[in-house]
């Protein structure tokens, strides 16, 4: 029987192809990792510093991506965006305004928010009225000293050391007047272009005057339904940072008003004491072109030395410049900067950059909105690396405000509520 037994473990092994003495071989040790050699060799022969430059290169350009196209969705939807931005900004100048109303005077909300927007727009409204109403009044002698300048200007032409005569100025004046007529079409597209213009700037203001008012109604109820679209372990970072945006807006807006009136009043008193006429409504003028960067201080400015030189002669037109080149140069080097960086938390270095970036890329609504962008995002992301919001607690209130309900919670609803 062993004897059969041990023919037939002959004949099994013979079969499989096992030696006769494999099982009293030892188990073969492990081979060695040959084959996972050379990609340790390859990952070994990259420096780490190229592997790190590398993790961070394509995480960054993921970033950027995103941020490019988020930054091409605003300005192709700019013609929205923009009038709900500056909702956003008026907002953080009328909120306050509303609320000390309803805790100091004990207003009701609704007769706070009206008193807000009604101030508003009486003080923007009086100030422009005021402003127009005395140019139109001077616009007669400002027409006549207009002439009368523009003939002695034509006057020095002749006799001075230029020595034009009256023959190449005849021609010149003809040339522009040719170039006008032949340019007709241009003018009338031009014309089409600014009445589309005209259309978009009142449907934008409409846009403005009504996000205001939802805000001033129902700010709160806004921001948590924006705060409950996150997840809900995200919505404490979220809330936190973005009432820490909040208060960094609205001290923007102040100083933005404090820059504002020393303009006015610089230039205003600048044309005052050199017996300009028309000293307050250009000082009104340059408070409210003040929050136009850039075109906004050169038209007043502009206005400022024409006015000058029509009325006092180009004496008093060069000082005149000179007084609006020093109060520009006091804004965007002194009040922009130190002024406008303190109250913002941005270094003045990164005020500067933010409105040329923002000027780059959106012209003058990319300027006006550099400095306030750059600032809440900076807030934000300081609030959120900090983690302050892991200690605070959860947002206040979910549920969301009547004005955002769209579908009914339960049969019935409607009647009950």
């Amino acid at each position: 029987m062993a004897d059969a037994n041990q023919r037939a473990r002959a004949v099994f092994r013979r079969r499989r192809g096992t030696p006769r003495d494999a099982a009293n071989t030892p188990a073969a040790s492990p081979r060695p990792a040959n084959d996972e050699r050379p990609r340790t060799d390859v990952a070994e022969a990259v420096p780490y510093g190229m592997r790190l430059a590398a993790a961070w290169s394509w995480r960054l350009l993921l970033v950027g991506g995103v941020i490019a196209v988020l930054v091409f969705l605003i300005i192709q939807l700019r013609l929205i965006v923009i009038p709900l931005f500056v909702a956003v900004l008026v907002a953080a100048l009328l909120v306050p305004f509303s609320q000390l109303l309803q805790r100091r005077l004990r207003f009701p909300k609704w007769l706070a928010v009206t008193v807000s927007m009604l101030s508003a727009l009486a003080v923007v409204g009086g100030l422009l009225t005021l402003g127009i109403t005395q140019i139109v009044r001077g616009s007669d002698e400002l027409a006549a000293q207009t002439l009368v300048a523009w003939d002695d200007f034509r006057a020095w032409l002749l006799e001075g050391p230029f020595h034009i005569t009256e023959q190449q100025l005849n021609d010149f004046v003809a040339q522009v007047l040719d170039a006008a007529q032949d340019d007709s079409g241009v003018l009338l597209s031009g014309a089409l272009s600014v009445g589309s213009t005209l259309g978009h700037f009142l449907a934008g203001l409409l846009l403005t005057l009504f996000a205001t008012l939802f805000i001033l109604i129902d700010g709160r109820g806004i921001w948590r339904w924006l705060v409950g679209i996150f997840p809900r372990r995200a919505r404490a970072a979220v809330d936190g940072a973005g009432r820490s945006g909040w208060t960094t807006l609205q001290n923007f807006v102040k100083v933005q008003i404090l820059v504002a009136t020393i303009d006015a009043i610089g230039i205003g008193l600048g044309a005052f004491l050199l017996g300009v006429p028309l000293a307050v409504p250009i000082a009104i003028l340059v408070f409210l072109g003040s929050f136009i960067p850039i075109v906004g201080a050169v038209a007043t400015g502009a206005l400022a030395v024409f006015v000058a030189l029509v009325y006092n002669g180009w004496v008093i037109a060069l000082i005149m410049l000179g007084v609006v080149l020093l109060v520009q140069q006091v804004e965007g080097h002194v009040l922009q900067p130190l002024i406008m960086g303190t109250a913002v938390k941005v270094h003045p270095l990164g005020v500067v950059v933010a409105v040329a970036t923002g000027s780059l890329l959106a012209g003058i609504p990319g300027a006006l909105f550099a400095v306030p962008v750059a600032a809440v995002l900076n807030v934000m992301i300081v609030y959120v690396a900090s983690g302050a919001w892991k200690d605070a607690g959860p947002p206040l209130g979910q549920r969301p405000a009547p004005l955002w309900r769209t579908v009914p919670r339960r049969p019935g609803f409607g009647r009950g509520e």
